[in-house]
């Protein structure tokens, strides 16, 4: 039911017979299924997003199996899979990310894989960065001692080791970061201020993959902003044309084209490469 409404709103945004659309019909069969989000109340746009994400491949998943049971149906011999539990949802957005974790005592090597359609980048700055400083940040090694100590198979105890994380195999083909603007600082919890500088095209991730790939550079499609601190807010997004190019401001009912300047904001919290 989410997912046919969700096709209607996106039927509905590409018809151009109006100068917006209001999400009002998802929103609602999406709250039946999730009345967390159902209330007018305050709510984390990452957490909604993984949620749709999460919701859209549950459906669709579903319905790419159903037809990779007719299809078996109508030919006996053909090999399904059952669809292997994949969606466009999947396709479009999920990546892999493996930890490279290595015991500082016998120095054994293991990996463990992980997925991911959102990755959320520490801050490493309270006033100007980078988005590559934040990509940097978060893939750097890191070493694991006393609460956090690994159980070593070779050494047969809790031993400490370091982890570095790395993009596996070939990454997403939209890659989603989430800035990590709310933090705990001093006890107290805060949001960042940090401006952060994002490329608009050509962002490089071969640094961060395991493996070589031909296509490891992105360009920008979207962003979503928060303005406003802990307790309210209000969000809204610039989003790139994919036919025409131009960049476009979505601020409740005013949808308005701007200039390619007005996309690096100090607002931003969610990116779309």
């Amino acid at each position: 039911e989410s997912a046919t409404a969700f096709a209607c709103l996106m039927s509905d945004m590409w018809l151009g017979e109006f100068d917006y659309i209001s999400p009002e019909a998802f929103h609602s069969i999406f709250g039946k299924r999730h009345p967390a989000f159902s209330r007018r109340t305050q709510h984390d746009a990452q957490e909604f997003l993984i949620c749709v994400l999460d919701d859209l491949h549950e459906a669709f998943k579903e319905v790419r199996a159903q037809l990779c049971e007719e299809k078996q149906s109508l030919d006996p011999g053909a090999s399904t899979g059952r669809g292997n539990g994949k969606s466009i949802i999947t396709t479009l957005f999920e990546g892999q990310l493996s930890y490279g974790i290595r015991c500082l005592r016998c120095k054994a090597f293991t990996e463990r894989c992980e997925s991911f359609t959102v990755l959320s980048l520490p801050i490493p700055s309270t006033s100007v960065c980078s988005l590559q400083d934040c990509l940097e940040c978060f893939f750097q090694p890191d070493t694991l001692t006393w609460n956090n100590q690994i159980h070593c198979h070779w050494c047969g105890t809790k031993q400490d080791a370091t982890v570095k994380a790395s993009i596996a195999h070939a990454p997403p083909q939209i890659i989603i970061f989430h800035l990590k603007r709310f933090a705990w600082q001093d006890k107290h919890r805060r949001k960042l201020s940090t401006t952060i500088c994002y490329p608009f095209s050509n962002l490089d991730l071969s640094p961060y993959t395991s493996t070589l790939f031909c296509k490891t550079t992105y360009n920008l499609c979207a962003v979503v902003n928060h303005a406003g601190d802990l307790d309210y807010g209000h969000y809204t997004a610039f989003c790139k044309h994919s036919v025409t190019k131009h960049w476009y401001s979505f601020d409740d009912a005013q949808v308005t084209k701007i200039p390619d300047s007005a996309v690096q904001a100090d607002t931003a919290y969610l990116l779309f490469y």
